[in-house]
């Protein structure tokens, strides 16, 4: 029988130190890319394979990073964005060595008492937790428990005593971009359909649409004539489109808080341009200029800050400052402490990731 391959012969087919191996095998992201690179193809090349009962042992953790399985969405286009999420969060942890713990909740109760049931049976790590809001009592208890944890959204509403690490997607830098591409091709009555006042997200993405339209130089009673909001879905956005399209000033052209409530304008029957957020498959199919979020770079930054929190040392805070020069801005200061503190004292990590404009026929 062949002898095993230890983290010694890795180091020594890779020409790096065994701390090296170590750290690209436990923290990828504090090793530059080059030196990464060679140790997997040395990790590869021998064979080698990581014991998860003896990394368990030697760091008292699980392994194990929990986050919730949104709930299903009737129209089938929505829930695309969270799929992709998933399977961005399952990979980037297992290059970190860590499994993703799904779970389902129907809301936030629900997902409440799932949190004492997962930590007492399962004693997962950490958490990423999805579809922030306003007063969202999943991150309050978390932070009563101090069990690490990071968001996918941001934390809407929070006082700064009370915030945490976030990572998210710029929605109000999405619209703006939409808007802009529709006032640069001649248009000035744009209209935005939203969602109800009262969502972080929905909100947030008004926002962007709303501002642009006040550098171009609309007033306010201009911008509210031309925000119509309603439920997501694809017949909310017909009936929205015909609302605006048919008004005695009517839109020439759309911005719309979601895919689903662009298909709905599309069917419409009007053409005019409709831009959409999120990028579906449902876009791509339909020929709809649409916002993409960069979901697979969230989720990689989801895992980093709780790799960084869990080892709680000085090596993650040289990473946290190569992400913010590389991306994606955000990171509030760590302050003049030097980087012999460990990570968990500094400000909390906010990662916000920039969207991008799809062009397709719709647009």
């Amino acid at each position: 029988m062949a002898d095993k391959v230890t983290i010694a012969d890795v180091a020594r087919h890779a020409k790096v130190s065994r701390q090296t191996v170590s750290n690209v095998l436990n923290s990828p992201e504090v090793v530059r890319e080059e030196t990464r690179l060679r140790v997997q193809e040395a990790v590869q090349a021998l064979g080698y394979r990581v014991s998860q009962a003896a990394r368990q042992m030697r760091t008292g953790r699980s392994m194990l990073i929990a986050s919730r399985i949104e709930p299903a969405q009737d129209d089938g286009i929505n829930g695309f964005v969270f799929d992709r999420y998933l399977h961005g969060l399952t990979e980037s942890a297992a290059r970190a060595g860590y499994r993703v713990l799904l779970y389902t909740a129907d809301d936030h109760d629900a997902e409440l008492a799932t949190f004492d049931d997962l930590l007492g049976v399962h004693e997962p790590d950490a958490f990423v937790l999805t579809s922030t809001d306003y007063g969202d009592p999943r991150t309050t208890r978390l932070l009563e428990l101090g069990i690490p944890f990071v968001t996918f959204g941001r934390p809407w509403g929070v006082p700064p005593e009370r915030r945490y690490p976030w990572v998210d997607v710029d929605g109000a830098a999405g619209t703006a971009l939409a808007t802009r591409y529709l006032l640069d091709a001649g248009h000035r009555r744009i209209g935005f359909l939203g969602w109800p006042g009262g969502s972080g997200v929905g909100d947030d993405r008004r926002a962007g649409w709303a501002r642009a339209l006040a550098d171009a130089g609309a007033g306010p009673a201009e911008i509210a004539e031309l925000d119509h909001r309603t439920d997501d879905g694809v017949p909310q956005g017909e009936a929205a489109a015909h609302a605006l399209i048919d008004a005695g000033r009517p839109a020439t052209a759309l911005v719309c808080v979601s895919d689903s409530l662009a298909l709905g304008a599309l069917q419409a029957g009007r053409r005019i341009p409709v831009i959409g957020f999120d990028d579906t498959p449902v876009a791509r199919a339909v020929g709809l200029t649409s916002v993409r979020q960069p979901i697979t770079e969230v989720a990689a930054s989801c895992v980093s800050i709780l790799v960084r929190l869990l080892d709680g040392d000085a090596r993650g805070r040289g990473a946290a400052g190569r992400e913010r020069e590389q991306n994606v801005g955000g990171r509030q200061d760590a302050g003049s402490g030097g980087s012999a503190s460990p990570l968990r004292e500094a400000p909390p990590e906010q990662v916000l990731h920039q969207p991008t404009l799809v062009r397709r026929q719709s647009a």
